[in-house]
């Protein structure tokens, strides 16, 4: 019988012990033992599917991996110690030294310096494409181009890529397109419906939603996965069986936060929308976003994130932040307490002031990840910070 996403993610969950345990048990172990001399022989041929040791499988990370494969409509998945590791390990699985990417220029800070300072270690090279102008990917393709690689919703500009479209150029390109889609989440976006061979997600942001663990995940098809699966057992960026039993029962209420999420951010980004302080605000399902009915097409609700940008620059980002009160500062996003970040002094200030103007970023720029808290609370901080930013 067919179930809801919902119904899913919550009685989606390895068979019970004998001791009928009603919420999945931890297996805080390292290793696992063999019956006889045949069944640890079998098992190290892979004649047969069990557990080894915890740094290939566990029980505790298959269940969280089997969760979101089934919420992004994949057949397989890996799960890596933080999204950081899951980005690394994808690119580091499927690249050979000598290949090229196709970026959208809009990255995570630390995506970016993957893409700059580390890969070229191996000669692996990336050309960027703005995310509004799709007409320039093909450009960019060369013969020893391998994948394309975007994230939607975009960090930390909140711009929203045709996925659909950027499918279709490199199926016809015969590259693999890998999506990014931490900010979106399964519950809003599954960027597989849309052509993505490869989806990625820092589990540490909306699918944990209470700012505990570090986790990362790599869903897609069994064959893609499988050469994942075995860089990632030979390298030890594994996810711990503590950090994946957390992980796989906040999946269990990620609907229901994200709904709670995506109501207390379009609120605050109406509000945001009114006030003489910014010069712009970007949320995904506002009507003035550049790419409003696209991220109509491709997402359920406009997710928790919001970008906007303060009259006076710097000063007055500083003067916004020292006033906050109620919202924590802090550079993670997708927790239950509403976070503010200043993109270009932190996640972002890796960058050169040129690659963060490419993308928006200015010294003025705010990303707003709207928490859990009631929007009232929450929009009364914000309005005092920014009384207070002259």
């Amino acid at each position: 019988m067919s179930k809801k996403f919902e119904t899913n993610a919550i009685r989606n969950q390895m068979e019970r012990s004998q001791n009928l345990e009603h919420s999945t048990p931890l297996h805080l172990t390292s290793s696992f033992v063999f019956e006889d001399a045949e069944d640890m022989r079998a098992s190290f041929a892979e004649e047969k599917e069990r557990n080894i040791y915890s740094r290939f499988t566990n029980p505790n990370t298959t269940e969280f991996v089997d969760k979101v494969a089934q919420m992004e409509g994949a057949e397989a998945g890996v799960a890596f110690a933080t999204g950081m590791g899951a980005v690394f390990a994808t690119f580091a699985t499927f690249l050979n030294a000598g290949d090229h990417i196709v970026s959208a220029r809009a990255l995570f800070g630390s995506t970016h310096t993957l893409f700059t300072k580390y890969l070229p270690k191996w000669q692996i090279t990336t050309s960027y494409f703005p995310s509004d102008d799709l007409s320039l990917i093909e450009g960019l393709i060369k013969p020893n181009t391998k994948c394309i690689y975007v994230e939607s919703p975009t960090n930390p500009g909140v711009d929203i890529l045709d996925l659909e479209a950027i499918g279709k150029i490199a199926k016809q390109h015969k590259l693999l397109f890998i999506v990014d889609n931490c900010f979106a989440t399964p519950y809003l976006q599954q960027p597989i419906q849309y052509g993505a061979d490869l989806v990625i997600h820092s589990a540490t942001k909306l699918m944990d939603g209470q700012g505990r663990v570090l986790g990362g995940i790599t869903v897609g098809s069994k064959q893609l996965v499988r050469e994942l699966f075995l860089f990632a057992r030979n390298t030890g960026a594994s996810l711990s069986p503590f950090n994946a039993w957390i992980l796989s029962k906040s999946l269990e209420t990620l609907a229901v936060r994200i709904d709670r999420h995506c109501k207390n951010a379009h609120v605050i980004a109406e509000k945001l929308e009114a006030c003489q302080e910014i010069n712009w605000v970007k949320y995904p399902f506002l009507k003035s976003h550049p790419q409003y009915a696209l991220a109509k097409k491709q997402m359920l609700k406009g997710g928790n994130i919001i970008a906007f940008e303060l009259k006076g620059g710097i000063d007055a980002g500083r003067n916004f932040i020292n006033a906050i009160e109620l919202c924590s500062l802090s550079s993670n996003l997708g927790d239950s307490r509403t976070i503010i970040t200043h993109p270009a002094s932190t996640t972002h200030s890796k960058l050169s002031e040129e690659d963060r103007l490419a993308v928006g970023i200015t010294d003025g720029m705010i990303r707003l990840s709207v928490g859990l808290e009631h929007h009232e609370d929450i929009w009364n901080d914000l309005k005092n910070a920014l009384s207070k930013i002259v």
